[in-house]
């Protein structure tokens, strides 16, 4: 069975390097890919330099990782960049996705016969639920404009992404609480398709936004550098 086994002396220093790196970082697999690419190009660049003439070597390869930095000095500054990838992500989902039913509330809640529209309380509750998700829209529009090009000035709180998960997640209650009421409502009002299909895609939005600010939470809960 020792035959079976990997020689370690065969092992490439550089993609276990790159592949001890990833396993303890966390974040949208593009950004992820991208910046272990171009670390594993650096590493392979510094160890042709070290060793001219013959190629990169395990030699070379390991004070090439070497002169790079241990996983642990690296991954704090990697995952600060994650994690703010992964915060405008979940910026974007919310200022995307919790605005867009907020017309077909309005359509719900006041327009048409007075036999097609909702009952009293699901108006203002769906009114309340609407200004919170335009509240959290406003919230990660901000957050969008924070760390883009204004970010060249200032530099971005520790906080950030963590404020923009818990932004998330309150965008993805209020859609979750739509989608419950419009269904209740459905069985109350003679719009019920409508109420009905507004409720699907409320639950729809929630799940996509409330997956993003959880991936956004587990990244800010990492250390990283500021």
């Amino acid at each position: 069975m020792s035959g079976l086994l990997p020689d370690p002396a065969r092992i490439d220093p550089i993609e276990a390097h790159v592949a001890e790196l990833a396993a303890v970082l966390r974040g949208t697999d593009r950004a992820k890919t991208r910046m272990l690419a171009e670390l594993r190009e650096g590493l392979l660049d510094a160890a042709t330099e070290l060793a001219p003439g013959r190629g990169p070597d395990d030699a070379a390869a390991r004070e090439a990782v070497r002169l790079f930095g241990s996983v642990a000095e690296l991954a704090p500054g990697f995952q600060h960049e994650l994690t703010i990838v992964q915060a405008r992500h979940t910026a974007g989902r919310i200022l995307l996705l919790a605005p867009l039913l907020l017309p077909c509330w309005y359509v719900l809640a006041g327009a048409g016969p007075t036999a097609h529209r909702l009952p009293y309380a699901a108006q203002v509750l769906l009114a309340h639920l609407g200004g919170t998700a335009a509240a959290t829209a406003l919230a990660a529009a901000a957050f969008l404009a924070a760390t883009g090009p204004l970010a060249r000035r200032l530099a971005t709180p520790d906080r950030l992404p963590t404020v923009v998960a818990w932004t998330g997640t309150t965008a993805a209650v209020a859609l979750a609480l739509s989608a419950f009421t419009l269904t209740i409502a459905s069985l109350l009002t003679a719009s019920w398709p409508l109420c009905a299909l507004a409720g699907a895609v409320a639950i729809v939005f929630h799940a996509k936004i409330a997956a993003s600010a959880r991936a956004c939470r587990e990244c800010a809960r990492l250390p990283a550098t500021a």
